[in-house]
């Protein structure tokens, strides 16, 4: 992953994000210091890779994620799926193109437990249109065992 320049990283962030690709944009909004807050923070998203139509993340489990049956939530996968596939297809617009998920699709193959099971999640694009682009996700757990995998379509706003 290519690290933000040394303007960048001493000033926090460039001055006009516009003007970024969308990978670019998603190193910069990923690795640049004083940058915002994002729903990554929350959950402890870790990028571990930003390339043009691929994205991995990887987060920790923990209590605080539990479902009532005291195993990791889905909405933490789902969550996890939405970033990595939202997040490709972002790596793969020009600067000032925007994006958003207009339909998720996640299969669930096995629970997780919550006493900080590694997971990473890789999102790959599979078509980039003109006002649309699909992507596909997995997420493995620390034996490299499918937990799961889903698909999205996000709309393009050129």
């Amino acid at each position: 992953m290519t690290e933000p320049s040394a303007s960048e990283a001493q000033s926090g962030a460039p001055t006009d994000l516009a003007e970024l690709s969308g990978l670019e944009l998603v190193r910069t909004a990923m690795t640049a210091q004083g940058r915002p807050p994002f729903i990554g923070d929350l959950l402890g998203m870790e990028a571990e890779q930003i390339e043009h139509g691929e994205v991995v993340f990887g987060l920790q489990t923990r209590p605080d994620f539990a479902n009532p049956l005291g195993t990791t939530h889905g909405g933490i996968c789902a969550t996890l799926l939405d970033s990595v596939m939202g997040c490709a297809v972002h790596t793969t617009l020009d600067a000032g193109v925007g994006y958003t998920t207009l339909e998720l699709k996640i299969n669930y193959i096995r629970a997780v437990p919550t006493h900080g099971s590694r997971l990473i999640a890789t999102g790959t694009t599979i078509h980039i249109g003109r006002t649309t682009a699909t992507a596909e996700g997995r997420i493995v757990d620390d034996q490299g065992r499918l937990v799961a995998h889903g698909t999205t379509t996000c709309v393009i706003f050129r």
